[in-house]
């Protein structure tokens, strides 16, 4: 009875015995319910059409509301947009929605020792690095990262970069975060105000000397100076944080896989192994990168952490460990 144009609303209703020629997306008139494909027919005359595969009510056809319904959820609180998150809003004409406002975080790095990475290093001093890493890492949480510079192991240096802060959502700080005679962090966070660091030191390698405070509801992180140390605190600690100042409700994928070798550890404190790991025969398996936690190249051979529970005093080979990846995640 002719054809339905793309674009336009059918102008005939079908009978029984009838049909239109349609294209993919067409509108389906008043009367029809089903679609075959062209390449299943055949015209013997002009006014008759052959069908050589029978199809069901609703075939080739999507219904109204199949895609959202009216009154469903279209995207969850606490998602971040995806591509194809952008595509269904703009389907349903929402060309402005309401988002959670990216924190704004502050990095600095503390040491005498320190010198940018454009410099060459003298001796005695290295490149700074913890500021680069974290600074992508923080923008996958969706922060707006300022990476403020060097500051030497000096006390007023020191509090006078933190008195800068003040604007910032979230404060983390790499180096200084020990008990030595030049490390100040601790002690600058608890002299900006109430409640001040709230814990110093956590039961984990590496990153043990982490610290933990907050000034005026605002959260300050030391994390160590050394790179992998830093990474992991990033990661178990700030990274959540982050994620609850967004309102992203993330979920970080966790397995299990098993060790290619031994490794020991001190009962009373979880460990943090950077590891490669791979699917081998069915199974997932883990080959530990063993180095100090100045080491950044472990991390960059690594794709996952391997977590040695606390209460135990480390691993076998083959036996199972928890898999924390690294990564978008």
């Amino acid at each position: 009875r002719g054809e339905i144009l793309m674009g336009e609303a059918p102008a005939v209703k079908l009978e029984t015995g009838e049909a239109l020629r349609i294209s993919t997306g067409g509108m389906l008139p008043e009367g029809g319910n089903a679609v075959v494909m062209v390449e299943h027919t055949e015209f013997l005359s002009a006014d008759t059409l052959a069908v050589y595969k029978a199809v069901a009510p609703g075939e080739n056809t999507i219904a109204r509301g199949e895609d959202l319904r009216a009154g469903a959820e279209v995207l969850p609180a606490g998602q971040r947009l995806r591509p194809q998150d952008l595509g269904i809003l703009a389907s349903l004409g929402k060309m402005e929605v309401e988002v959670a406002a990216r924190p704004r975080v502050a990095l600095l790095s503390t040491g005498d020792e320190l010198v940018p990475p454009e410099e060459v290093p003298g001796p005695g001093q290295i490149r700074e690095t913890n500021s680069y890493t974290l600074a992508a890492l923080a923008e996958q949480c969706g922060a707006e990262v300022s990476r403020l510079g060097i500051v030497p192991d000096e006390r007023e240096a020191l509090m006078a970069a933190l008195q800068k802060t003040a604007g910032y959502d979230c404060v983390v700080l790499t180096g200084g975060s020990s008990a030595g005679i030049r490390d100040h962090v601790a002690a600058c966070i608890a002299a900006l105000g109430r409640p001040g660091v709230l814990f110093h030191g956590v039961s984990m390698r590496p990153g043990k000397p982490l610290i933990y405070g907050l000034v005026d509801g605002r959260p300050y992180f030391g994390l160590s100076g050394n790179p992998t140390s830093a990474l992991v605190g990033f990661l178990l600690f700030v990274r959540p944080l982050l994620w609850r100042l967004t309102g992203e409700k993330k979920v970080v994928p966790r397995f299990w896989a098993r060790t290619e070798r031994n490794l020991s550890s001190t009962g009373g404190r979880e460990d943090y192994v950077r590891a490669y790991v791979y699917e081998k025969e069915g199974q997932w398996w883990a080959r530990p990168i063993l180095g100090q936690s100045n080491l950044l190249s472990t991390a960059v051979r690594a794709n996952a952490l391997l977590r040695i529970p606390e209460n135990s005093e480390g691993a076998e080979p083959g036996d199972w460990l928890e898999v924390l990846l690294l990564g978008q995640f």
